[in-house]
């Protein structure tokens, strides 16, 4: 069984197996279940219902949010639990499945943000970032397995392993700007993908920069809503599909590192998202 770590801030059902659970930031997952206020106090879980007019959870609400600048509560949900669900962030509306395939877990939801002319952001894409628990388990455990979840959260080596690590993985994107073309996309990755290659690979990469970008030909149209997925797969092989269509794969260790550091590294496209990533990491490997 495998749990997350939520902040408290939205709203689930708890008695239907079909559930779409709203998040109200860019941190990946929330759930309305509050805590005891005290240095003493138990953990106390709120019963949600689809009516946020309930009073129950009116109350909770009202709790949470008059305490959201004095303290940081967090909860663990089971995903075993809600393997169906699916999480949505209520800012931008992008919704993403709790688990891919039979053994991906979503880690985290974050934001790409693009500035125009240094004079305002918009919002790009949300993505998702999703682990193969067994994997992650598998290659991993052996080093760290020992480790508390605070040790594990203030080790560096176990992110950057995970990223070297041939465990499967997938970068979800979904497009949130209307008028984002192919070309945009081709060209950001050009730069983003391109400085990691020469960090990690140096300059002499050209060629598989060249070989990656070309997948985001002309042709495909990717309006608000598309799906872009960028899979680690076994072998180190980075598949890319475009609305479940695969538009290439190519096996490239550096590639796929690179790909993972945009999310994941030093210098993240989101770095609240990337706190919640090895946070989950984390907790994946406690399980």
């Amino acid at each position: 069984m495998v749990s997350l770590r939520f902040p408290f801030s939205f709203s689930q059902p708890t008695t239907h197996p079909h559930t779409t659970v709203h998040a109200t930031s860019s941190r990946p997952f929330s759930v309305a279940i509050a805590a005891a206020a005290a240095a003493t106090a138990a953990v106390a879980g709120v019963a949600v219902y689809q009516n946020q007019k309930h009073p129950l959870v009116q109350n909770a609400m009202n709790f949470l949010f008059a305490n959201q600048y004095s303290s940081h509560f967090w909860a663990s949900l089971s995903l075993a639990e809600y393997s169906s669900d699916t999480v949505v962030d209520s800012k931008t509306g992008a919704s993403f499945p709790s688990v891919l395939g039979d053994s991906r877990k979503l880690l985290g939801i974050g934001l790409r943000k693009k500035s125009i002319l240094g004079l305002k952001n918009i919002d790009v894409y949300a993505f998702g970032v999703y682990a193969e628990h067994d994997g992650v388990k598998k290659l991993l455990s052996e080093k760290y397995g020992k480790l508390s979840l605070s040790e594990l959260k203030e080790n560096k080596e176990f992110n950057e392993d995970l990223m070297e690590a041939d465990v499967g993985m997938t970068v979800r994107l979904q497009i949130i700007y209307g008028k984002l073309s192919i070309r945009s996309v081709r060209s950001a990755f050009e730069e983003s993908v391109g400085s990691r290659l020469q960090k990690f690979g140096g300059s002499d990469n050209k060629e598989l920069l060249q070989k990656f970008t070309s997948q985001f030909k002309d042709e495909y149209k990717i309006p608000k809503g598309s799906v872009i997925e960028l899979a680690k797969e076994e072998g180190h092989i980075l598949r890319t599909t475009i609305d479940g269509n695969e538009v290439g794969s190519i096996q490239s260790k550096l590639l796929c590192r690179s790909l993972l550091d945009l999310y994941m590294g030093e210098d993240p496209f989101d770095r609240k998202a990337k706190e919640d990533i090895e946070l989950n990491l984390a907790t994946l490997l406690q399980k």
